[in-house]
């Protein structure tokens, strides 16, 4: 049973107390835990100093999860949050998730605790197992900054740089490590506190006028011009300015999933159509593109890295508005191929669209108008044609043995499309695998997916944004694969020790299919079986039921249901609870992979 405490925020007596008066004057709103002894002054001035709140301590069971936990967070309000690691163990158990922050750049707030850099003030066995000399250097490779202060009076300025280089663009985790020693040094009052506003960050640079003119040029001189939309839906306000790009010069955007970057059913939205469109296109929009070399490949139909191949395809000017450039480092290879780029704008996407948008109007004349009516009534047949074709492909996928993720991801749809929905995570399967079923208007209700592939990091992402979304009166939706909720499955109990309200919707089609696919394909070039495919890669025998693995967890279930006549108002009874900020979980056996395939 907890005793209620003063909040003494403002009047430290403890070097952790400053780490938490630091913290609120950030404005951090929570901090994902999971209890280390080498932070426990600090989870004390958490709770008895600050009392647990502004920031809240979120309890989680792995390390993974806090972070993960705090990158969904960050999707959701654009806002850092904190998450605190024990010492050298916890923070090799949440490296994956770090390196998916990375890759999402995502500002997470990664602070540790070390034992005694004075080895002699060392317990024993432990602490010394749990004391790293430069503690960041295991991270160091996939975060903006480390900093490991050397006394009280350093923590203040630590975690106003660390906050300042996370949020900055690009944005990305920061790692702060605090000794022991320093969080239990009694302070000498009085002790000033800085005024954070003096420290904040400076405006994004606005892009160079004559690249503008330029860019706006080639767009309304092309006959052909062609966006690629990738990680731009990280800042919502552009995605407006892109569709009245899009609709002023009749171009179709390609979104690839990233980030929601254009809203969907609209006239100009052709996800998944780059193989299509870009051996038409002669200027390629690119907007935060993670992988261009990767994207424009299609065009050239290689399917390895032949420069020479799409060299000699690629009659095309490409301009390429990112700011990717300024992170790169030399340890993962996370920055993609060297794409070749006539037009770099080293910019924020976001920051650039409306100098776009304003210098392509003023430079329309009436050829350029004629050019653009004969695209757009090109373009309104192609539409017509991909809607006809999404049709007939959800149709195709909906009947059949089993439950199809076409068909989950229709229900799913229809369950949730006359409530207030956020699909918080669903690896793309809605716009992939049940394409032109759901209207989704941006980033504000689909989150997309980026990161770095972490198996297990969904549940945790999926989970804060749900945090995030808690009070506000929308419904949280997250669907993930059975393999990711297996390897997380524990955020479950944190979603109901917080009461974090939300659907959850388990994919399960007992195998990690990616693999399987991969396994298939490898047998098949080698002439061997591929019966055997399924070895090692399946999660059967036994299945997991993770409607009973939630109710362990304390959140109520429904399934696994395997009737595809069931689906439907299984779907329906979990997101009118949910909706009324319960948290429910709806297990669903979808077909295998070589069921699905054949469909």
């Amino acid at each position: 049973m907890s005793v209620p405490v003063a909040d003494r925020a403002g009047s430290p007596e403890w070097g952790s107390d400053v780490v938490m008066d630091m913290l609120r004057r950030l404005g951090i709103e929570y901090s994902a835990i999971l209890p280390g002894s080498t932070f426990r002054a600090i989870h004390d001035s958490a709770v008895n100093y600050t009392a647990n709140r502004a920031p809240e301590l979120i309890l989680c069971n792995h390390e993974m999860i806090t972070v993960a936990l705090a990158r969904g967070y960050f999707r959701a309000t654009g806002r850092p949050m904190a998450a605190l690691l024990h010492n050298v163990v916890g923070l090799l158990n949440a490296s994956m998730t770090i390196y998916d922050a990375w890759c999402d750049r995502a500002p997470v707030l990664v602070i540790g605790g070390t034992g005694p850099l004075d080895s002699t003030r060392r317990r024993g066995a432990v602490d010394w197992q749990h004391t790293a000399n430069v503690q960041g250097g295991l991270v160091r490779e996939f975060t903006k900054w480390d900093d490991q202060p050397g006394s009280v009076a350093d923590i203040p300025e630590s975690l106003l740089r660390a906050y300042r280089i996370a949020v900055t663009e690009p944005a990305g985790p920061v790692y702060v490590c605090f000794d022991v020693t320093l969080q239990e040094q009694r302070l000498v009052p009085p002790h000033t506190l800085p005024e954070v506003s003096r420290y904040r960050r400076a405006p994004p640079a606005e892009p160079d006028r004559n690249q503008v003119k330029q860019v706006a040029r080639l767009l309304v001189e092309a006959e052909m011009p062609v966006c690629l939309a990738d990680r731009s839906g990280a800042h919502p306000a552009g995605v407006p300015r892109l569709v009245e790009l899009a609709e002023l010069l009749a171009m179709p955007v390609v979104s690839l999933g990233g980030r929601t970057s254009f809203p969907t059913p609209h006239a100009y939205d052709f996800y998944g159509e780059q193989s299509r469109l870009l051996p038409r296109a002669d200027v390629v929009l690119a907007l935060d593109v993670l992988d261009l070399d990767g994207a424009l490949r299609v065009r050239s139909g290689a399917t390895t890295r032949d420069r020479g191949a799409v060299a000699a395809a690629r009659e095309q000017t490409v301009i390429h508005v990112s700011l990717d450039e300024l992170v790169h480092r030399g340890g993962p290879a996370d920055y993609q191929p060297l794409p070749a780029v006539d037009v770099p704008m080293l910019v924020r996407s976001d920051v650039a669209l409306p100098f776009i948008v304003d210098e392509c109007r003023s430079q329309i004349q009436s050829a350029a108008r004629d050019r653009i009516e004969r695209r757009r009534d090109w373009l309104a047949a192609q539409q017509a044609e991909l809607r006809a074709r999404h049709q007939q492909l959800v149709h195709a996928r909906w009947d059949g043995p089993g439950i199809s993720e076409t068909r989950l991801m229709g229900e799913v749809w229809q369950a949730v499309k006359d409530f207030p929905f956020v699909f918080t995570y669903d690896h793309e399967r809605l716009r992939h695998f049940a394409p032109g079923v759901a209207t989704l208007s941006g980033p504000g209700v689909y989150f997309g997916y980026g990161g770095g592939a972490a198996v297990g990091a969904g549940p945790g992402v999926a989970l804060g944004a749900a945090l995030a979304l808690r009070g506000s009166g929308k419904l949280p939706v997250a669907v993930l694969g059975d393999g990711e909720m297996l390897a997380s499955v524990q955020a479950l109990w944190t979603a109901a020790h917080h009461r974090i309200p939300g659907l959850w919707v388990v994919d399960n089609n007992r195998s990690y299919s990616n693999d399987e696919m991969h396994q298939r394909g490898v047998a098949v070039e080698r002439g061997r079986p591929v019966e055997n495919r399924g070895i090692a890669v399946r999660i059967e025998d036994p299945a997991p039921d993770f409607a009973a693995l939630a109710r362990g967890c304390g959140i109520d279930s429904i399934g696994p249901i395997k009737d595809a006549l069931e689906l439907s108002s299984a779907l329906s009874r979990a997101t009118e609870r949910a909706a009324r900020s319960e948290t429910i979980l709806v297990d669903v056996w979808t077909v295998p992979p070589e069921v699905a395939g054949a469909a």
